[in-house]
């Protein structure tokens, strides 16, 4: 009898070294997080273009800069990151403040901070409209602060005079749909994530230009290890009591994560300007052609499946590319057809790890799934959607 095919991954070794391990039919996919190894490939052409070299009497300090409210922020760091939306266009940069986070989860505990305090006599309520970002309310509830509370959906939110947050996910997470406030009551604060708001995944309409907000490097180019996020705000006391809470929390944010860092954004934004080198790449159009790829091939799969649905997105003018281009998100929001309720359980009798509806708020016909993965945990995805089918339609 002829075995499962086999599909070959390579994990870390504890001397840092790559393992080579191996992928069948019949292992478990885990696409319920959001892990952007799909980037790698671009990062191994770069080959020692990214490398630094710090040395043991390097960046030993706390302070990076005691002139700037985000103290522990490097400056070579803040000026890749204003160089880079400069480049990309997708926000504005002057007369705001950089604070730096250990990725962006850090700066949204730090803007609930900033944002409630001093106390009121209530907790303040916390919304996002549904689908939200699954770890909101995680996030929000996890301290049991009573500074700050979650309040579910802002579509069905009552402010009612009340001082409120709105965080508006856009791209949003799960659906990949473009967000903006819905509550819009005279006490309210709004935070913009903007996670996805980079070319490989939507169309760049126009430069953000918000009082709050949060970028992330894990999902601009893939590097999450790092743990690096910024925020962008306008008002200089709600960044100073964002440096404070990460103070407290971290006492800032690693250097070693920072120049890396730096040196990443300068060889991106290299690629996208042709600069020093004729081998330059743009990794915006690498990453997109990738996942335009991939997109193409989940399409062509459930093209006439009789499981799932897919949401289907405008074209819309990209001010990066120049071309209308059609939004390419980061996760597939399934819908499952008539006669399955849940699509998650549904997924998981086809050994494929999601998310289901109910955590992002919404009907469990729903799922997310990460488009995100290793080329061979993707290829494994589509060809069971396609063995689902295929049984489906022959009445299994």
């Amino acid at each position: 009898m002829v075995g499962a095919p086999l599909n070959k991954t390579s994990l870390p070794s504890a001397n840092g070294t790559r393992t080579t391990t191996t992928l069948s039919s019949d292992s478990v996919l885990a696409l319920n997080t959001g892990d952007p190894t799909v980037f790698e490939p671009f990062w191994q052409k770069m080959g020692n273009k990214c490398d630094v070299l710090i040395r043991a009497s390097d960046l030993m300090s706390y302070y990076s800069d005691k002139n700037n409210v985000c103290w522990f922020l490097e400056p070579e760091l803040g000026d890749a990151i204003k160089r880079l939306h400069g480049v990309v266009g997708n926000a504005v940069t002057d007369d705001r403040h950089i604070v730096l986070g250990t990725g962006s989860t850090q700066l949204f505990q730090a803007l609930l901070y900033a944002l409630t305090t001093p106390p009121a006599p209530e907790p303040v309520s916390v919304v996002s409209s549904a689908p939200y970002y699954s770890l909101y309310p995680e996030m929000i509830e996890i301290l049991h602060s009573g500074l700050y509370k979650w309040a579910g959906d802002a579509y069905t939110f009552n402010e009612d005079g009340r001082p409120y947050i709105e965080v508006v996910n856009s791209p949003n997470n799960p659906d990949g749909t473009h967000r903006e406030a819905v509550v819009n009551g005279g006490k309210g604060k709004v935070i913009y994530d903007f996670a996805y708001y980079w070319p490989q995944y939507t169309a760049i309409t126009s430069a953000a230009d918000h009082d709050i907000m949060l970028f992330t490097l894990s999902k601009c180019t893939g590097h999450a290890g790092s743990r690096i996020g910024w925020a962008l705000v306008k008002d200089k006391d709600i960044a100073e009591k964002m440096t404070e809470y990460i103070a407290i929390s971290s006492i800032g944010v690693s250097k070693e994560s920072q120049v890396r860092a730096a040196k990443v954004i300068g060889v991106l934004c290299d690629g996208c300007e042709n600069v020093g080198v004729v081998e330059s790449e743009n990794f915006f159009e690498f990453s997109r052609n990738l996942m335009a790829k991939r997109w193409q091939k989940l399409r062509e799969a459930l093209k006439h499946s009789e499981c799932f649905t897919l949401f289907k997105y405008p074209r819309e003018h990209c001010l990066f590319t120049g071309e209308f281009t059609r939004t390419l998100p980061a996760y597939a929001w399934l819908k499952c057809k008539e006669g399955i309720e849940d699509c998650n359980e549904f997924l998981s009798g086809l050994k494929i790890v999601g998310r289901g509806g109910k955590a992002f708020g919404v009907d469990p016909i729903f799922a997310r799934i990460s488009m995100l993965s290793k080329e061979e945990e993707f290829n494994q995805f589509i060809e069971r959607l396609l063995v689902a089918t295929k049984g489906i339609s022959n009445g299994h």
